[in-house]
């Protein structure tokens, strides 16, 4: 959230932003993201506030809270998220037809009374394509904080925020199937270079950015295991990072088998032992 703002969460993986320090606070059931601002707007100062909603909750229900705050005449900005899966519940695809240019910009659009939307996106031709530039803004995620900031203070009505960016989780298992682009490009970190100094966590906000302690104090790493290829980390200037191309990850060694020569006896003999009376306290037998 720009400095000053404030966001309400909704029903999905966004939701965990109320424990995450990001000025984000209150949730409602599923439809009803920002509805509560209906009745809060004309009874306090403050003239504007975020309201976050996913695409699957905007597919359900969360279309019903757009129409009622565009009925209300409130000042909110919803920002919806676009990330073509059902997140919280282990990535299935949305139930329905449903695209962030073609579906949601398009009706959002048809809800407006001369309001103002906006659409944010990784790479703005995927909506281009669908809509026309003249009927809604395009900008690349780079430019999300400006524009935040702009609808929370120049804004006076219902505006939407649409990101479309695919889900880091999804990228990752989509690549696994091969059914997803795969970068043949990785970056990591050199550790004795590195000062520890954190901005390339600042810049990307990513969980592969992780602190490891090392015999100069702590450092930075990338994990790979979950690195999404996104590189923004590398947009903070650091000379400790290093671009590998064509690269592949070292697999690990496979573990020697041990050989336990009297596995099969062992097993044999707890089998074979007779059941005893089980009192209100669990225990069990050492097996030798």
């Amino acid at each position: 959230m720009p400095e000053g703002s404030r966001a309400t969460a909704g029903i999905g993986c966004h939701v965990m932003a109320i424990w995450m320090d990001r000025s984000t606070s209150t949730f409602t059931h599923m439809g009803g993201e920002g509805v509560p601002w209906i009745g809060q707007a004309p009874f306090t100062d403050e003239k504007h506030v975020f309201a976050n909603l996913g695409d699957g909750t905007y597919y359900h229900s969360g279309i019903l809270a757009i129409r009622a705050a565009v009925a209300a005449n409130v000042n909110i900005t919803y920002k919806i998220l676009y990330n073509d899966a059902v997140a919280m519940t282990g990535g299935q695809p949305v139930d329905g037809p449903i695209s962030a240019g073609a579906t949601i910009a398009q009706r959002v659009r048809g809800r407006r009374r001369q309001r103002r939307s906006s659409s944010s996106a990784t790479s703005p031709t995927s909506i281009r394509r669908a809509i026309s530039p003249s009927d809604i803004e395009i900008h690349h995620r780079d430019d999300l904080d400006a524009v935040q900031r702009t609808a929370a203070r120049h804004c006076r009505a219902c505006t939407i925020l649409l990101y479309d960016q695919t889900c880091a989780a999804e990228k990752r298992r989509r690549r696994k199937r091969g059914k997803f682009a795969d970068p043949a490009k990785r970056v990591v970190i050199n550790e004795l270079v590195c000062e520890g100094c954190g901005d390339c966590g600042v810049k990307s906000n990513c969980v592969s950015v992780a602190p490891v302690e090392t015999e100069f104090g702590r450092k930075r790493t990338i994990d790979q295991s979950s690195c999404n290829k996104d590189y923004s980390c590398v947009n903070g200037f650091c000379p400790s990072f290093v671009t590998v191309e064509g690269g592949q990850l070292r697999k690990p060694k496979k573990a020697e088998g041990v050989d336990f020569p009297h596995a099969d006896r062992a097993f044999a003999r707890v089998e074979r032992q007779p059941l005893r009376h089980c009192s209100s306290r669990a225990s069990a037998a050492p097996v030798s």
